[in-house]
């Protein structure tokens, strides 16, 4: 018999309190599990290891969701459309990789919000903490000295948490995507997490996963202990002869 959705109130002051079970989450807002907690580092990892995440705008109480179905891409079949392919090919641009984590978080939280920011700053606080600790990263994707594109997300075991990605210019949140995928497979990561499907990520590859299938995944993938985390650079491979990123990053 399936268990009825429950949504649960999170104590702030209780930072090893239990996420409840992501089946409790409701139907409809699809997967929002529970509410309040705070935002420190080791309740972020643990929700990230059963595949819930954050997601709410300022002012708003700290909301916690775990959708049905997830969007989920396995490293190697991310769709390069041909004018992709060729875009990659000028090599026009370089790119980085933890070289400009604040300016990636920045971009990400004025996508679609006009001249509001829609990921606040105790957000952006959180995700920098998880940075300096060596889980958050974020892929940069420069022109002409200037930011056209990038990503952020978390690294656990085997798994990429893809958080938010935008650009400024054609192909610039794609040409990310292509290197965080070349990198992932270089680094042994098996599976990107896209969170909730979107037209873009499902032209991208991503597929619609059924819930209980993703977080079979995520026990398969993230080890009990995980390794020691630190920030990551850009193999010389994947580099190519592209110039640098440029100094005085943002």
């Amino acid at each position: 018999m399936a268990r009825r959705p429950r949504f649960t109130w999170l104590d702030a002051s209780r930072p090893e309190q239990p996420f409840p079970d992501p089946a409790l989450a409701l139907r409809e807002p699809n997967g929002l599990l529970a509410a309040g907690g705070d935002l420190r580092s080791e309740r972020l990892l643990r929700a990230y290891r059963q595949g819930i995440f954050p997601w709410y705008s300022p002012g708003e109480p700290i909301l916690w969701w775990c959708p049905d179905p997830r969007a989920v891409l396995p490293v190697g079949r991310l769709h390069r459309s041909r004018s992709l392919r060729r875009a990659w090919a000028r090599g026009d641009f370089a790119c980085s990789v933890d070289a400009a984590f604040p300016g990636v978080l920045e971009a990400c939280s004025r996508i679609g919000s006009g001249e509001g920011v829609w990921l606040g700053s105790a957000m952006q606080r959180a995700y920098h903490s998880l940075h300096r600790q060596g889980h958050a990263h974020s892929i940069e994707i420069w022109r002409e000295g200037a930011l056209i594109g990038g990503l952020y997300g978390l690294a656990l075991g085997g798994v990429f948490f893809g958080e938010s990605m935008f650009s400024r210019a054609d192909n610039g949140s794609k040409l990310a995507l292509c290197l965080l995928e070349d990198l992932l497979r270089l680094r042994g990561v098996a599976l990107m997490d896209g969170q909730v499907a979107s037209p873009h990520l499902l032209r991208m590859g991503f597929v619609l996963t059924p819930r209980d299938d993703f977080l079979a995944h995520l026990r398969a993938l993230i080890p009990a202990q995980l390794p020691p985390a630190s920030p990551w650079t850009l193999p010389a491979e994947l580099a190519g002869n592209r110039d640098h990123a440029p100094t005085g990053l943002p």
